[in-house]
């Protein structure tokens, strides 16, 4: 019937707009007399179950974790120069929340590195603070996972790359 699904009962994955969550199962369901097989995806931080069906898995971005190498390739963007073009916040925001939605480890790097501000730079708008904590939080929970660590220590381990940069 369908395709070999590639996740499992147990996996980590990331979803796009939501980032890291946890296949709890595969289910299946009668809608509107068309049976769905569905991916339900716990995202325990936000307190949400996700459910994707099997077919639209890869088109909705639905993929596996990082593998070390990508994660490596975003924490070396951390300590890349900052790219923030001095175009309007609105115009960088949108950018950022694309960034950020993309669900791409280096990509989110991107936002955290460039809303980052060391103690001896200007303040940052209440909209800057928000985006920068979204982008952290979210490379964060991956990299969690990834490394098999708490999120506070992934969080920590990414203000001392910013910091060092």
């Amino acid at each position: 019937m369908s395709k070999k699904l590639e996740f499992s009962t147990g996996d980590y994955v990331v979803y796009p707009t939501h980032g890291v969550g946890k296949i709890t199962g595969i289910e299946t369901q009668q809608i509107a007399e068309v049976t769905v097989e569905l991916i339900v995806i716990k995202f325990e931080k936000d307190r949400m179950t996700l459910r994707v069906p099997v077919e639209k898995a890869h088109n909705s971005g639905l993929r596996r974790l990082s593998s070390r190498k990508m994660m490596d390739t975003a924490l070396t963007t951390l300590k890349g120069r900052s790219r923030a073009k001095r175009t309007m916040w609105s115009r960088r925001a949108q950018e950022y929340e694309a960034k950020i939605n993309s669900g791409d480890p280096v990509s989110i790097a991107e936002v955290v590195r460039d809303l980052h501000r060391g103690d001896d730079q200007p303040e940052q708008s209440y909209s800057e603070r928000q985006m920068y904590q979204a982008a952290l939080d979210r490379l964060a929970r991956e990299l969690a996972a990834v490394e098999k660590i708490d999120e506070a220590a992934a969080a920590e381990k990414l203000e001392k790359l910013l910091k060092a940069a």
